[in-house]
C-alpha cells in the first residue's frame, strides 16, 4: 500500500510554533513513529508553504497511491485550487487538523478541502495522523 501525507503552509515549524495549538514535538520525529507502526506501507511525506506546489504534487503522484493523508493547514479554509485537485483525484483523501478547528477562531471552522475528503480528523494532535493512516489500511 503507498500514502502520501502532505503538510502544507506553516507545518514544517511544528514542535515550536504555537505549542498550546499544535504541541512540542517534531513532525519528522513522528513521521519515524508513524513509519514504524505501519511497517507493510510505503509512506511518502512532502510538506510546502505553497499552494501551487501541493496541486502539484498531488497531480503528479496520484496515479501510484492507494491513499492520501492531508493537512492543508490554512489552505483548508481557503483553497479552492486544493478542494478541485482532490475532487478530480478519484483516491481517497483523509484530511487531518492538529487542533480542534470547531475550538478556535469561527474562519476555521469551515475547510473547503474537507468537504469533498473521504472524512476529517481533528483536534486529537499528531495522533490524528495514526488515525487516518489507519482508515486508509483498513479500507482497502
Amino acid at each position: 500500500m503507498r500514502i502520501l501525507l502532505i503538510n502544507g503552509p506553516n507545518l514544517d515549524l511544528l514542535g515550536s510554533r504555537e505549542p498550546h495549538h499544535y504541541g512540542d514535538r517534531r513532525f519528522e520525529d513522528y513521521m519515524e513513529e508513524l513509519r514504524a507502526a505501519y511497517p507493510t506501507v510505503e509512506l511518502a511525506y512532502f510538506q510546502s508553504n505553497d499552494e501551487g506546489a501541493i496541486v502539484q504534487v498531488l497531480r503528479d503522484r496520484c496515479a501510484a497511491l492507494d491513499g492520501i493523508i492531508l493537512n492543508a493547514g490554512g489552505y483548508s479554509h481557503t483553497s479552492v485550487a486544493i478542494r478541485d485537485t482532490i475532487v478530480v483525484l478519484g483516491k481517497p483523501v483523509v484530511e487531518v487538523h492538529i487542533s480542534n478547528i470547531h475550538a478556535r477562531e469561527p474562519f476555521r471552522h469551515h475547510t473547503i478541502t474537507g468537504a469533498v475528503c473521504a472524512g476529517i480528523i481533528t483536534g486529537f494532535g499528531l495522533e490524528g495522523y495514526r488515525l487516518a493512516m489507519d482508515h486508509l489500511v483498513r479500507r482497502t
